[in-house]
C-alpha cells in the first residue's frame, strides 16, 4: 500500500480532486491537506511523516512543506497546478490523470 499526500493551499478544490481521484484506485492509502491557517484541514509533520509520497501543486506548497520537514525533500514532487480550478472541474480533473501518469500512478 502507497501512502499519497496532496497538498495545496486552502485544501479546498485542488488537493480534494486529486485525493477523490486516486482514492478510487487500490494499492493507494491518500490524504490532502492545505498549507494556509485556514485550511479545511492543515498540513501537519505527522501528515509529511505519514505518506510516501507527496504531490504539491505548486513550489510554495513544496517550501512550506520543507520548512516543516527538511528529511522529505525525497518524497516531495511539484505538480505545477496553479490556484485556478474549482474541486471536481474536468479540467483540473484531467490535467491530474496527466500529471499522475506521468509519474506512474494510474486514474
Amino acid at each position: 500500500m502507497t501512502r499519497i499526500l496532496f497538498v495545496c493551499t486552502g485544501n479546498m478544490d485542488r488537493s480534494p480532486t486529486a485525493e477523490d481521484l486516486v482514492r478510487e484506485r487500490s494499492g493507494f492509502e491518500v490524504r490532502s491537506a492545505g498549507t494556509m491557517q485556514w485550511a479545511r484541514r492543515r498540513l501537519t509533520r505527522d501528515d509529511v511523516e505519514w505518506a510516501d509520497r507527496i504531490f504539491v501543486m505548486e513550489d510554495h506548497h513544496r517550501d512550506f512543506l520543507l520548512e516543516l520537514a527538511p528529511e522529505a525533500s525525497g518524497k516531495v514532487d511539484v505538480l505545477g497546478i496553479p490556484d485556478s480550478y474549482f474541486r471536481g472541474d474536468s479540467r483540473l480533473v484531467e490535467i491530474l490523470r496527466d500529471k499522475l501518469s506521468e509519474r506512474g500512478i494510474s486514474v
